[in-house]
Order: structure tokens, then C-alpha cells, then sequence
């Protein structure tokens, strides 16, 4: 009896062990597939543009692979019985490891990438746009992406792994910091990009997991919002360039002329414009 609990016990530890490392490496394999698509899938572009002395990125669809593939692998966890088992071996795994321990860096470190893409430029590194160009990028970026999380979320209302709140895909800290990196990399090129997306995957994406706040679909559908969000926000940059009159080769003018009514004796601006 003794040799057979024994036995038993060497069996369960081995299978144990083996599932495991196949959690640990799918956890291995989606990060560097996060990473490497997103560096090699996305070479760097080169300026170019319809608009005369616009910086804004060319517009290919070919853009569009990485983000949607990692958007609909996403999209199909949800419900997908494999991927579902999958997803639970992986979360009892992470609660193992985590215990009662949970870390929350990643609720703050998920806004890192977008600091660090204006902090690069007043560092002196080496930008592609302006200032404001780049404000005016961010904040279209992040609009669009808060839009859609926010958008799918409460339209497909999958309940969270730790609280059960139906609000879990997709995971908005992963795409808020994916959009970031996206926009460090395209601003400064892959160098920067890697290091971002590194940071971001193992601080942000893998956390979330970790704090038992998303299942792993989230945030792979996650970070394909982010990059999709941040190339959309780069390919509209001509648009608003024009729009702000920050085209140096457009005919838009603006003149403000002040004017007297000797009749009235009354005062005002005459407001001049022309497009």
C-alpha cells in the first residue's frame, strides 16, 4: 500500500510538472510572438506622405496583420472551448505561483510608454515630428483605442477571472500601454520600440495575468487594439495637419483686423480667412 501511495504521489508531482512547463512555455510563446511581430511584422516606415513637407506615416495594409491577427485570436478565447481550458490551466498555474502576493505597479507603469515618448524627445532623442505633432498623435491614439475597448467591452461582457464584473475582454491597461510602445516606435524606430515593447509586455501584459485581473485573450486582444490605435492616430497625422494649419506649404491663412464705424463710433475685428 505504501509503495503504491507512493507511487501515486511520484505520478501526480510528474504530471504536475509537466503541465507546468507547457503553461510556462505558452506563456513563453505568446510574449516573444507579442515582441517579435510586433518588430518584424512592422518594419520601421519610411516618411512619406501626399502632403508636401508632412511627416505622417504611409498608410499600408499590410499594417493591419499583426494587430487584427492578435485582435481575432483574441476574439476567438472568449468562447472557444480549447482556448477556455487553456486560459483556466493557465490562471491555477499563476495562483500557485502568486499566492496571496499581488503586485499593482502595473496599474501606474501601464501610462510609462506614453511618458517616455515625450520624455525621449525633450531628452534630445532624435524625433521624427514636432511637439505637438506628437500631442496631437497621442491624444488621437488614445481616443480611438478608449473607444473601442470601452466599446467591446461592454458589448461583449466577459466576466473577469478574480471578480466576475463582466468587463474583462479586452484588457484596457494592456492596450493603453501597447499603444504607447506603438507610438515610441514609430516615433523613434525599433531600437526604442523593443525596449517599450519589453518593458510593456513583461510589466504590463504578463501582470495582468498575474493579479488574476485577465484572462489571457484579454490581452492578446489588448495589445492588438493598442497598435492598431497608434498607426491609425500616425496615418491621420496629414489630415490634421492641415486641419490645425501646421502645413507650412498649405494656403490657409488667418488675419485679425481691427475696424472703427465712424457713423456708430463703434469698435470690433474683422476676421480674415482663407482656405
Amino acid at each position: 500500500m505504501n509503495t503504491l501511495a507512493l507511487y501515486i504521489s511520484k505520478s501526480y508531482q510528474h504530471s504536475s510538472l509537466i503541465r507546468r512547463r507547457f503553461i510556462h512555455t505558452t506563456m513563453s510563446i505568446v510574449i516573444i510572438f507579442l515582441a517579435h511581430c510586433c518588430m518584424m511584422a512592422q518594419p520601421q516606415d519610411t516618411i512619406r506622405c501626399s502632403v508636401p513637407h508632412c511627416d505622417g506615416v504611409q498608410f499600408k495594409v499590410s499594417k493591419l496583420i499583426v494587430p487584427t491577427t492578435l485582435f481575432t485570436l483574441g476574439a476567438i478565447g472568449v468562447n472557444n472551448g480549447y482556448i477556455c481550458s487553456l486560459k483556466n490551466q493557465l490562471r491555477d498555474e499563476l495562483s500557485i505561483m502568486r499566492g496571496d502576493h499581488r503586485m499593482h505597479f502595473d496599474d501606474y507603469l501601464q501610462y510609462a510608454p506614453v511618458a517616455t515618448y515625450f520624455g525621449l524627445d525633450l531628452l534630445g532623442a532624435e524625433a521624427k515630428h514636432s511637439f505637438k505633432e506628437q500631442a496631437a498623435t497621442a491624444a488621437t491614439a488614445y481616443i480611438i483605442m478608449a473607444v473601442l475597448v470601452n466599446g467591446i467591452k461592454y458589448t461583449v461582457q466577459e466576466p473577469r477571472p478574480g471578480s466576475g464584473a463582466r468587463n474583462s475582454f479586452p484588457s484596457g491597461h494592456t492596450a493603453t500601454a501597447f499603444t504607447g510602445a506603438e507610438l515610441i516606435r514609430l516615433e523613434y524606430g525599433n531600437g526604442y520600440g523593443i525596449a517599450a515593447y519589453g518593458i510593456t509586455t513583461a510589466g504590463v501584459a504578463f501582470m495582468r495575468l498575474y493579479n488574476d485581473r485577465h484572462w489571457l485573450n484579454d490581452i492578446v486582444a489588448g495589445a492588438g487594439i493598442g497598435i492598431l490605435s497608434a498607426n491609425i492616430a500616425y496615418w491621420m497625422l496629414p489630415w490634421e495637419r492641415k486641419l490645425f494649419g501646421w502645413d507650412n506649404s498649405s494656403r490657409q491663412r488667418i488675419a485679425l483686423m481691427p475696424t472703427y464705424n465712424t457713423t456708430f463710433k463703434q469698435y470690433g475685428l474683422m476676421l480674415s480667412a482663407q482656405f
